[in-house]
């Protein structure tokens, strides 16, 4: 698949049936468009089977639910409807974006209880998705933009409004050559990059950053169980910037990132050493299991 997104060939189920592409469509008063009352989740099928798709679709309607919606599809007619996805555009491996939004309705103000809570779910096939970094480790930039305390934000939810910082640090970590930009806290603790989780390797324990104020994500969690039945000592805990000159290795997870390497942050460098080439084969082989 190529070209820009609202023009190409194939399916996309919405609201319960499945249209063409291009006619997936929504108005220019949609209350998200404006407001930004959305929420998604991003996920992998791999050989016909998504990973962790009931997770991610529970996920979904609890963003939806700390954001105030209530997404008019169970978790059962959600699978449903990713499988029919793929089955109508012929996919066994793709990527697949679930998202619900407030749409157009009475309300076009802040408050938008008599709109409706729609919900599409569309995929495409998608490469690695940092490139070549998952051989050469990915060169990070050190985004100016901070993961905000949870007292502003819903930071259990994967709303779309959290990513605008994200987008801002990413543009600006390409402009200077990098792949991606690792994010601080409020409190200046590493955080996480602009849509993955963060791990480090010392000693051969592994230290990743408690997920108090960002998105704990399914792939960290799978990854964080797949060390301790390895017998690697995890670390979950706030980690100062200052730390990162003593670390050894580092990798991202995501579903889009999987697991990948990273050889440089700002000024510090990185090995794709063993441990992280092992954890990224062990994570390869189980989504593929």
């Amino acid at each position: 698949m190529a070209g820009a997104y609202d023009d190409r060939d194939g399916k996309i189920w919405m609201d319960g049936k499945m249209v063409e592409w291009r006619d997936a469509t929504v108005h220019v008063l949609t209350h998200a468009l404006h407001y930004a009352s959305s929420v998604f989740e991003g996920e992998r099928c791999y050989n016909g089977r998504i990973f962790l798709g009931v997770e991610h679709s529970k996920r979904l309607r609890r963003s939806a639910e700390l954001l105030d919606m209530e997404i008019p599809f169970s978790v059962e007619e959600i699978e449903a409807a990713k499988y029919a996805m793929l089955k109508a555009n012929g996919w066994t491996d793709a990527y697949v974006r679930a998202v619900a939004w407030r749409g157009s309705g009475e309300d076009m103000g802040v408050s938008a209880k008599r709109n409706p809570v729609r919900l599409a779910i569309a995929g495409w096939e998608w490469g690695n998705y940092y490139g070549d970094a998952k051989t050469k480790g990915a060169k990070l930039d050190i985004a100016k933009w901070k993961r905000p305390s949870p007292e502003t934000i819903p930071s259990a939810a994967k709303a779309a409004g959290l990513y605008m910082i994200c987008t801002m640090s990413k543009h600006a970590a390409e402009a200077k050559g990098c792949s991606d930009a690792m994010m601080f806290d409020y409190r200046g603790y590493v955080a996480e990059a602009t849509g993955a989780n963060i791990f480090f390797v010392k000693d051969g324990e592994v230290h990743t950053p408690l997920a108090d104020c960002f998105l704990n994500g399914l792939t960290r969690q799978t990854v964080i169980g797949m060390l301790k039945e390895k017998g690697v000592t995890v670390h979950e805990r706030h980690i100062m910037p200052e730390e990162l000159e003593g670390f050894e290795q580092c990798w991202l997870t995501g579903t889009a990132a999987e697991v990948t390497p990273v050889g440089q942050i700002g000024d510090f460098s990185f090995e794709v050493g063993a441990l992280t080439l092992d954890v990224a084969a062990s994570y390869e082989k189980l989504v593929r299991a």
